[in-house]
């Protein structure tokens, strides 16, 4: 028997034009987050055998229509401070929605209070709401263009926005956007905020990097205050709007708040999910600048598939500070040991520039 298409339904605009189109049965159908109460009239007169809708508001003929054709509702969650269905990504205004009342006020901090508190429960119910919700952010972001390389860039979210490695990293994430690559992030602070905020200035000369980097010195960092941090982010990034590309933060780190300056944001609860989601389609390759554990972390997560793979499925691997991953923290005498004699020899690489860094992946 054929499978049946999927169509993918996500707003009420959608929905309606659809219709619009003829459309006369659900089938493979899949309804994300859509009030259809005031659908039920157009909803009796299509086969629904094959459709699935999620979390979406239905009148109780609908519903029953639906389930007896053959279709499967997933009803709404009640008292969750999120959507376990979301058919889109988030935005920075979305997160920090409310952040005038402070950031204890945002839905980016009330997310992350819930996870907090059920998790000291113990309770299957938030399990199962998390893990909706990530799969819905994973189908999300599958739906972006497909279009533009993804270069990932990690680094350490304690680097301030004064510093002179900061403002390497708005460097570095211009010039990748410049050479028409998307700049993907793990989505907080420091490093990874600064190649985010690059992208956003693709389209600009240096002096808005100089005009965005005074603006932000007056919240160096998101300590003590994320208010603040936040509020004079998305005070630059209205200065100078762009494309910020895409970032994947996590509420596993509760402390690193988003930056405001990614356009796409996929924000996972699973930091092991959100790890392997960002390492995976960063395939046109991964510069790492300065950082610690998370960073050291990132590098032997994409090693792993380097070492075991072939070179035709290597990605480029590029590491920035010779003295940093040499000495500091000397991760790169362990990358030569475990290249020698293999495919990734040649994908791994150690410069000290990010204007190196750059060209390796362009």
């Amino acid at each position: 028997m054929p499978s049946i298409p999927h169509l993918d339904i996500e707003s009420l605009e959608h929905f309606d034009q659809v219709i619009g189109a003829g459309a006369t049965s659900m089938g493979g159908w899949r309804v994300q987050s859509v009030d259809l109460t005031g659908r039920s009239a157009v909803l009796l007169t299509l086969k629904p055998t094959g459709s699935l809708f999620l979390g979406c508001a239905l009148e109780e003929t609908a519903a029953t229509w639906i389930r007896d054709g053959g279709g499967l509702i997933f009803p709404t969650i009640p008292e969750l401070p999120f959507d376990p269905y979301r058919g889109v990504l988030y935005a920075a205004d979305e997160l920090y929605a409310n952040l005038s009342s402070g950031y204890e006020a945002t839905p980016d901090a009330q997310i992350y209070a819930w996870s907090r508190q059920h998790d000291e429960r113990g309770d299957t119910s938030r399990t199962l709401a998390a893990a909706l919700h990530d799969h819905s952010i994973a189908d999300a972001l599958h739906e972006l263009p497909d279009g533009k390389p993804w270069i990932g860039v990690m680094g350490g979210h304690g680097i301030a926005r004064t510093d002179p490695a900061y403002r390497s990293a708005v460097l570095l994430g211009r010039t990748l956007a410049r050479n028409g690559l998307t700049v993907a992030t793990g989505g907080g602070p420091g490093a990874m905020e600064a190649a985010n905020l690059g992208s956003t200035l693709a389209s600009y000369d240096d002096g808005a990097v100089d005009a965005a980097l005074c603006s932000l010195a007056a919240a160096p960092s998101f300590r003590p205050s994320i208010a603040d941090w936040a509020s004079t982010g998305l005070a630059v990034r209205r200065d100078f709007p762009g494309d910020g590309g895409v970032s994947i933060p996590t509420w596993f780190y509760g402390h690193e708040p988003p930056n405001v300056f990614a356009t796409s944001i996929a924000k996972y609860f699973s930091n092991a999910l959100r790890e392997d989601v960002l390492l995976s389609r960063a395939r046109g390759g991964i510069i790492y600048l300065p950082g610690a554990a998370g960073t050291v972390q990132e590098i032997f997560q994409a090693v792993t598939p380097n070492y075991y793979g072939d070179a035709a499925t290597q990605v480029p691997m590029i590491l920035v500070g010779i003295d940093y991953w040499s000495v500091t923290l000397p991760v790169w005498p362990l990358l030569e040991s475990l290249s020698a004699h293999r495919a990734m020899s040649s994908s791994v690489l150690l410069v000290d520039t990010v204007e190196e860094a750059a060209e390796l992946v362009s």
